[in-house]
């Protein structure tokens, strides 16, 4: 979709992604190697009774998400920024995963491009909110 497409207030809804306990230590083996994502035994007797996965982990299974709804297709040009985001809930092995993503925000440019902001949202299979974020990108008008 193009710029012009979008309205404010519009809202998405993702399909589900679930968790496992090995996708979550392999990203944290790669890319956050902390004990809560790594050490079983450790993690059990921390604040979070067990392995969570990390909150990038969250933040990029949100994004992979709302990318693969294909509503931006070939119209997207790149991202600009990410603002204002929050872990609110750890998210655990076998959590299902889906994000509501709603446009806040769209600036037209002079050069037939423009900035859409949409606010993420995700939620686990409980309904309840672990993750929310600002995205930004430059896409076609």
């Amino acid at each position: 979709m193009k710029l012009d497409e979008f309205s404010i207030g519009q809202v998405f809804t993702t399909k589900s992604f679930k968790l496992t306990k090995e996708n979550i230590m392999g990203f944290a083996g790669e890319f956050d190697p902390q004990y809560m994502h790594l050490d079983e035994e450790k993690a059990n007797q921390g604040r979070f009774n067990g392995i969570i996965a990390s909150g990038i982990h969250t933040l990029a299974i949100s994004f992979k998400l709302w990318v693969e709804q294909g509503v931006y297709g070939d119209d997207v040009i790149a991202g600009t920024r990410m603002n204002n985001i929050k872990f609110i809930k750890p998210v655990y092995p076998d959590d299902e995963l889906h994000s509501v993503v709603e446009v806040i925000e769209k600036k037209a440019r002079e050069n037939e491009t423009g900035i859409l902001t949409v606010l993420i949202s995700t939620f686990n299979d409980k309904e309840e909110k672990v993750f929310e974020g600002d995205l930004s990108a430059l896409i076609k008008r």
